[in-house]
């Protein structure tokens, strides 16, 4: 039986770590849910969303749910996951689950029917024992 020398046995147990630490914190396991948002410089209905909704989302139901994730929409071929179409309008906001989009919202509505359209489109969300359950736009 033939070792690997010590020095070849440590560097390629290095890179498995390195390796095991790059993959994002509930990746593939179905759980991480996000909201991503794609806007562009100079979009007014994104800074009203910043002023409105975004100082308060991460504390809310909604943002432990789906954590807000902002990309630019030039970049939306490295976003991460397959968008269903094209984003053209902004602000849009995508739910994605698992790597895959489960719905969108397109444009900012104003705060009186952004949460009931998310709490909409949380509840498209498949069953998941580890998260809490979706709220209803009723509640």
């Amino acid at each position: 039986m033939q070792f690997f020398p010590f020095n070849l046995r440590a560097r390629l147990a290095i890179l498995g770590v390195l390796l095991f630490a790059s993959v994002p914190a509930g990746a593939g396991d179905g759980e991480a849910a996000e909201l991503v948002m794609f806007e562009q410089p100079g979009c007014v209905w994104c800074q009203r969303f910043e002023n409105e909704i975004a100082p308060g989302y991460a504390g809310s139901d909604e943002g432990r749910l789906a954590p807000l994730r902002r990309v630019d929409l030039k970049a939306q071929a490295s976003a991460g996951f397959e968008l269903a179409t094209n984003v053209r309008i902004t602000p849009t906001f995508v739910l994605v689950d698992g790597g895959r989009e489960i719905g969108r919202l397109t444009g900012y509505p104003g705060k009186e029917f952004f949460w009931p359209e998310l709490a909409d489109l949380t509840n498209r969300l498949p069953p998941n024992p580890n998260r809490a359950p979706p709220r209803t736009s009723a509640e």
